[in-house]
């Protein structure tokens, strides 16, 4: 999966314990969620606990017509043909899909703290989550502008960073959820030189092997020599040259932003360090929508999301499609796998 082909778990080892958080429960988190479940890749990657309204869960399976077998979460539970959900509570019983309240919001925040506990207990090993809304998760009084900075205030993390694993295409982000005004303000040389530190650090960790990074450029073409914009030349490339000469880093650029993450889908590069959100996830939503996976960096745990939104338009439809979410349940899973040193 770390290249675009699942891992496989050596004979007689354990599959990692996965917890799905349902997202928010008026959005497709649940239906995307039980969909991917029911595949059979997905339930053989690991051992599964759903963090979410068992209620709600069940229900939306009826209405699906999944054929599933629920039961409540419980540390000593030992039966693998089992889904096993555990309810944090927080949610009113009628809850219409498609709106988002400050009572989804509670509740999509109670998942994400429910499985990060779960985490520190040692009763799981990964967390794959599916989408929340920013909007209803501040409604409910949470100043997080999304998963990556609450799962980092959960876990005392300090350096982290949103990232997209796409096949071969993986990029990491240099900004996330802000104005377009404040992104390019963000593009600094500093900045970069940590940012690229850390991509090397952490993709070489992932993928247990040195790497070849990449940067892109902020203006049309990377500047052309500086006829479009001067933060190529004033703060990206000074950023390359501290990395490459004081810290020894397979690193180049600025590139092209308009064709570097089409070389790095192609192989070229193992990462792809992007200077603002939608610079990224637009070039990795063309590529790859669907099946690319969102990966927060520098976590003490391994976390996995999808690679969109809670689609509160067709929410309660039948109609999500579900294959980023058995992305990220089976990355998870092979991120775990990897760091044991069992793939094979």
């Amino acid at each position: 999966m770390l290249e675009g082909a699942g891992h496989r778990i050596e004979s007689g080892s354990e599959p990692p314990r996965v917890a799905i958080t349902v997202g928010d429960p008026a959005g497709i988190g649940p239906e995307i969620v039980l969909k991917a479940i029911v595949d059979a890749d997905v339930r053989r990657s690991s051992r599964i606990v759903l963090v979410g309204s068992e209620t709600l869960l069940r229900s939306t399976a009826a209405q699906l017509g999944l054929s599933l077998k629920f039961k409540p979460y419980s540390t000593k539970a030992g039966d693998a043909d089992h889904i096993f959900i555990n309810d944090p509570g927080g949610l009113p019983a009628k809850t219409a899909p498609g709106i988002e309240s400050a009572d989804t919001g509670k509740a999509a925040a109670l998942c994400i703290e429910t499985a990060v506990a779960m985490w520190k207990n040692g009763e799981i090993d990964a967390i794959a989550t599916a989408p929340i809304s920013k909007n209803a998760l501040a409604m409910a009084g949470y100043k997080y502008p999304g998963h990556t900075e609450f799962l980092a205030e959960l876990t005392n993390t300090r350096e982290f960073a949103m990232s997209f694993f796409a096949d071969k295409l993986r990029v990491v982000l240099l900004s996330t959820h802000c104005s377009l005004l404040d992104a390019i303000a963000k593009v600094k040389t500093d900045a970069l030189v940590d940012l690229i530190k850390f991509t090397e650090r952490s993709m070489r960790e992932l993928l247990r092997r040195n790497v070849r990074l990449a940067v892109a450029g902020l203006n049309p073409h990377a500047s052309e020599g500086g006829m479009f914009g001067s933060e190529e030349a004033d703060e990206i490339t000074p950023a390359i040259e501290i990395c490459r000469s004081q810290h020894g880093i397979d690193v180049s650029g600025p590139y092209s932003p308009d064709t570097i993450f089409l070389r790095g889908f192609r192989g070229e590069f193992d990462a792809v360090v992007a200077c603002y959100h939608d610079q990224a996830t637009i070039a990795v939503k063309s590529l790859s929508f669907g099946s690319a996976v969102n990966v927060t960096l520098g976590l003490p745990l391994i976390r996995t999301s999808v690679d969109h939104g809670t689609a509160f338009d067709i929410a309660g439809k039948g109609v999500a499609d579900e294959s980023s979410m058995k992305a990220a349940i089976r990355l998870a899973a092979d991120l775990v796998t990897c760091s044991k040193g069992s793939i094979s």
